[in-house]
């Protein structure tokens, strides 16, 4: 063959990795207070106990600290925004559906790790990151969200398909939580946080998100 046959890509993935506005004023009254909403008390009940990593109840955007408050209106019009971005809808037609959603903190210590998890029941995930160290120079990958590419977990590979161009090929993502920032991508996605391998804390906010039109209602509990 003279020339290269037509290639193209399918089963592509929207991500997105943005700015909050208030995110560097927001930031130190977040951490003030969810650091000391670490308590028992406020732990996921189906977590086991961990020393090293602190995963809250799924109810911080029914909080009325005005910090939480902020942090929700905006994450919320960021997703808002993404969506709009990705989908075909009319540009006014994401303002006019219900937005649901429910979002945890996580802080992860020194040596801890959030395990790999997936969002259930919604149609988006979103990660923010309150607080995060600059990782060492010899572990890059400190702390990093790992997105899990699943489309191989019931395929055959071998050589024919081992070193496909990046476009195609099959490859977990990773994002660096990094403050001020909040990523944005499909629910169904699996991901992780890596080891913190640093000496100061990690504090994400992980939230999950559905979308309604009018006169429908999510018949799936979340």
């Amino acid at each position: 063959m003279s020339s290269p046959p037509p290639l193209r890509a399918i089963f592509a993935t929207p991500f997105a990795s943005l700015p909050l506005t208030s995110g560097s004023t927001l930031n130190p009254k977040l951490a003030a207070l969810l650091r000391a909403r670490a308590q028992p008390e406020q732990r996921e009940p189906s977590t086991l106990e961990n020393a090293l990593t602190f995963r809250s109840r799924e109810d911080l955007f029914g909080w009325t600290d005005e910090p939480v408050r902020q942090l929700q209106a905006e994450m919320l019009g960021a997703l808002a925004a993404v969506v709009n971005a990705a989908s075909l809808y009319p540009e006014d037609h994401i303002a006019r559906l219900r937005l649901q959603a429910r979002a945890r903190f996580v802080l992860i210590r020194p040596d801890g790790c959030l395990a790999g998890s997936a969002a259930h029941n919604c149609s988006w995930c979103m990660v923010y990151c309150v607080a995060a160290p600059r990782p060492p120079d010899k572990r890059w990958d400190s702390g990093a969200v790992r997105l899990f590419d699943l489309r191989m977990r019931t395929g055959y590979m071998d050589a024919g398909n081992a070193l496909l161009r990046p476009t195609f090929g099959v490859n977990h993502h990773i994002w660096q939580p990094t403050p001020g920032y909040m990523t944005a991508f499909p629910g169904g996605i699996g991901f992780e946080v890596a080891l913190n391998r640093t000496p100061e804390d990690i504090i994400l906010v992980i939230a999950r998100a559905r979308f309604e039109a009018p006169g429908q209602e999510s018949a799936l509990p979340w």
